[in-house]
């Protein structure tokens, strides 16, 4: 069966970036390294014009490897809270797998979901600052021309779940487009 392509939002795509992500780093760094040897081996020196354009191969390489390096130091969310999710996920737009960066930290988001201009999360990152993640969720989303947004981050999944069982619940407008827009365009 065909593996579909990693989609932002859906449950596995950090781990299929991972891959996609080390395979492309190391092939366009393959590709400067060959084309240098080659201008050495055809020319018996290293100043010449296929050098040139190795080292200019090495840009994209280089955003790549920043890339990868995101990707590796990201985790998705486990199949134990995607299990315990799920349950409460009927009627929700629910999105997995998100990591939010900032200058100063970055939030990875193991489940989120949206009912109106609420915005719900869960991190299983015991050092994730969810206050701050609040805050600059709720800022981005303000830039992106979303007002009203409403960010609640939990760090506790029987919180979490409860949270979701009350938002479903919840008689809400149909959800705004501008705000999965905008968290599918901010995150990782």
């Amino acid at each position: 069966m065909k593996e579909k392509k990693a989609v932002k939002g859906q449950y596995g795509y950090i781990g299929r970036q991972r891959g996609w992500a080390v395979f492309r780093t190391v092939f366009l760094f393959g590709i400067s390294l060959a084309l240098f040897g080659i201008g050495i081996w055809s020319t018996g020196s290293k100043k010449n014009l296929l050098t040139v354009v190795a080292v200019l191969g090495c840009l994209p390489a280089s955003k790549s490897a920043v890339n990868m390096i995101m990707f590796l130091k990201a985790k998705g969310c486990s199949g134990q809270v995607k299990e315990r999710v799920e349950k409460y996920g009927k009627g929700l737009t629910c999105l997995y797998d998100m990591v939010f960066t900032s200058y100063e930290k970055n939030y990875q988001i193991s489940h989120m979901t949206i009912k109106g201009h609420v915005v719900c999360g869960y991190t299983e990152d015991g050092t994730c600052d969810v206050k701050a993640c609040e805050k600059h969720l709720e800022g981005l989303l303000k830039q992106g021309g979303c007002r009203g947004v409403t960010v609640k981050i939990y760090d506790k999944l029987e919180a979490y779940c409860e949270g979701l069982g009350n938002l479903e619940k919840q008689d809400a407008e149909p959800l705004p487009e501008e705000i999965l827009v905008n968290l599918l365009a901010i995150a990782l």
